[in-house]
């Protein structure tokens, strides 16, 4: 479904701050595949998800999607079949704009970016608002309010709409409740595994979060140095714990982990 085969990605080349974020990066993700990612601050988990979407072009290396070599595909196009969510709730939502306008765009890119002339029909409007009703938090009856008014759990919930209002290929999400408080944080996150779950969606999520990292999904992988140290999935997932986690790192890695939110998460 995504192969992600030997991609190298190295900042500002030639440079005091040359710095390489992903180095001989090999990813495989099967249809459905829900995969957690976790790793320290330049771990590279970031850079990997920019790489996919198409932030920028890798240096080396190739980014297959769906049998179809997406490597130098500008970002926009890809945009119509991957969905993304960022850390920050006032990302990937215009604030001026209804929450009706912000869906039309997030419809008429995924289902009929090839039509210039589309138009959202009375149809589609009520649609919107189907769906905006299962999120339970009352965003159907304000649907001609400014995003700008909402609340920042209110606002990712609504990004996950738009980013998954047509099913996408493959969604990325990127530390998505990391800015939240724990309640509105917990309420996105089961509204995440439902939208997954119900569509059969291709998923990587970042997380910080080494609980979530081996509950969430069906696959958890740790990142270091710009390179995947470890990856484990089925049986082996099941029965892991946090410690286990960390000594496979420890193993995989060559040194212990030592980012302090990663690991007051595991006392959480």
């Amino acid at each position: 479904m995504l192969k992600l085969e030997n991609i190298k990605k190295t900042f500002n080349p030639g440079t005091v701050n040359e710095k390489c974020a992903v180095q001989n990066l090999s990813l495989h993700l099967k249809p459905g595949d829900f995969a957690t990612i976790i790793g320290s601050n330049g771990a590279g988990k970031s850079t990997m998800l920019n790489a996919v979407a198409g932030g920028f072009f890798v240096d080396e290396g190739s980014i297959i999607l769906d049998g179809k070599a997406i490597t130098f595909t500008p970002e926009y196009k890809r945009s119509r079949v991957i969905g993304r969510l960022f850390q920050d709730p006032l990302k990937g939502t215009a604030p001026h704009m209804t929450i009706e306008e912000n869906l039309a765009l997030a419809f008429l890119r995924t289902s009929r970016g090839n039509a210039p002339f589309s138009r959202i029909s009375r149809r589609d409007k009520e649609f919107f608002k189907e769906q905006l009703a299962l999120l339970d938090m009352g965003l159907e009856d304000r649907m001609k309010q400014p995003v700008g008014l909402l609340s920042g759990g209110q606002r990712q919930a609504l990004t996950l709409l738009m980013a998954t209002v047509v099913p996408p290929r493959l969604l990325l999400l990127d530390e998505h409740t990391a800015a939240l408080d724990p309640g509105t944080a917990d309420k996105v996150l089961e509204l995440t595994k439902r939208v997954i779950a119900k569509n059969h969606t291709t998923c990587l999520m970042v997380t910080h979060n080494m609980q979530q990292a081996l509950t969430m999904g069906n696959r958890t992988l740790m990142m270091d140095n710009g390179r995947i140290v470890l990856d484990v999935q089925g049986e082996e997932r099941k029965s892991m714990t946090v410690s286990d986690l960390l000594e496979k790192f420890r193993t995989g890695a060559g040194r212990d982990l030592d980012n302090d939110r990663i690991l007051l998460s595991a006392e959480e």
